[in-house]
């Protein structure tokens, strides 16, 4: 039988309401604190704190505070990934970001969704889906990247796109839902 936490981290329907649950938000409540606290903090101590609540924070990565985030356990961030101030990333399953992305301000990377099932919705059950951020990804202000999406190295998505599906490779998409562009449409 497995746990209500590993049917989280499976991407499974899962009660967000258990206990063992609940102590991690809890935790990550109190980290978070401590970590939009550090915003006049010198970088590599805020790096410490990443380092010490991620699954893993690369080298030389800078999240500016406020920042917010379900577990942080869930979340990967490269070497030199940069993100701005406000972002929130719902990691209720793997959120990967790779080398050298740069994500705008209030941009948020949605893991967790929700059962189409309007009975299992009213039983308060949850589900996940991964998310995967590239290697040289731009992502603009205000971007909302939805569960299960993947965005492919060196792609660039529009400010205040809502990204509905992954994008390929070295695309620029934009808008609601985010489609790509082609290279006329594209302001210089």
């Amino acid at each position: 039988m497995r746990t209500e936490k590993q049917k989280m981290l499976a991407g499974e329907l899962y009660d967000p309401g258990d206990p063992e649950i609940q102590g991690d938000i809890a935790a990550n409540k109190s980290w978070m604190a401590r970590y939009n606290a550090a915003l006049d903090a010198p970088r590599a101590e805020r790096h410490a704190l990443l380092a010490s609540h991620f699954r893993h924070a690369g080298e030389g990565c800078v999240i500016r505070p406020p920042f917010f985030c379900d577990f942080g356990f869930n979340i990967s961030v490269g070497r030199n990934v940069f993100l701005n101030f406000n972002c929130v990333v719902l990691d209720v399953c793997e959120v990967t970001i790779g080398d050298g992305t740069q994500i705008g301000p209030a941009v948020q990377i949605i893991a967790a969704d929700h059962p189409r099932d309007p009975g299992q919705r009213r039983a308060g059950l949850e589900m996940g889906l991964p998310v995967v951020i590239g290697r040289n990804v731009w992502i603009g202000g205000g971007a909302m990247i939805l569960p299960g999406v993947t965005i492919g190295d060196d792609a660039i998505v529009g400010g205040g796109s809502v990204v509905t599906r992954s994008v390929p490779a070295g695309t620029t998409v934009a808008g609601n839902p985010a489609r790509p562009l082609t290279p006329r449409t594209i302001a210089v």
